[in-house]
């Protein structure tokens, strides 16, 4: 059992556009995942919203497309990087390891470590009790081949420790 979603953003809050982005994001993945809707039908719908002028809106649009164009093949990193079958993934955790995954694998001028806090704090506001452990070693299990030259296990895992700290 899951704990409940909070699928609406607080407002007053004071995050940068790229952060509101990934909300945004989440919200719309979590929709599309729930309502089966496509990706050209949920971009129009969230533009609608007073949310999306809030937003890094190029970088909402590049997320929303390209997550959506390569969500299968992103499914398949994700599935091999979590400790369970993706199917028991909820809407909200996949929606946040997509996210994560994606900007590891195609926006290496995100720092890992900004990416990797970006999803705890994600996991943190939107995800399941106890899930932002799972959503740090995921998307950093990615982090060897494409940010960092990391080899080891050990590497990883240092990284990944030093991340987790900072965020707090």
């Amino acid at each position: 059992p899951t704990a409940p979603h909070r699928l609406v953003m607080a407002s007053g809050e004071s995050t940068g556009a790229r952060t509101r982005a990934r909300e945004l994001l989440l919200q719309a993945l979590y929709q599309k995942q729930i309502a089966g809707h496509d990706c050209p039908v949920l971009l129009s719908q969230v533009r609608e919203q007073v949310a999306y002028d809030r937003v890094d809106q190029e970088y909402f649009d590049e997320l929303l497309n390209a997550i959506c164009k390569t969500q299968a093949e992103l499914e398949q990193s994700v599935d091999k990087l979590i400790d369970r079958p993706l199917e028991q993934l909820d809407p909200v955790e996949l929606g946040i390891l997509l996210i994560g995954v994606y900007e590891l694998q195609s926006r290496i001028d995100i720092p890992y470590r900004v990416v990797i806090n970006e999803c705890v704090n994600l996991a943190r506001r939107f995800g399941a009790m106890g899930f932002p452990a799972m959503v740090i070693v995921a998307p950093d299990g990615m982090i060897g081949s494409v940010h960092m030259g990391l080899s080891s296990a050990d590497e990883v895992a240092e990284s990944v420790a030093a991340v987790v700290q900072e965020a707090g």
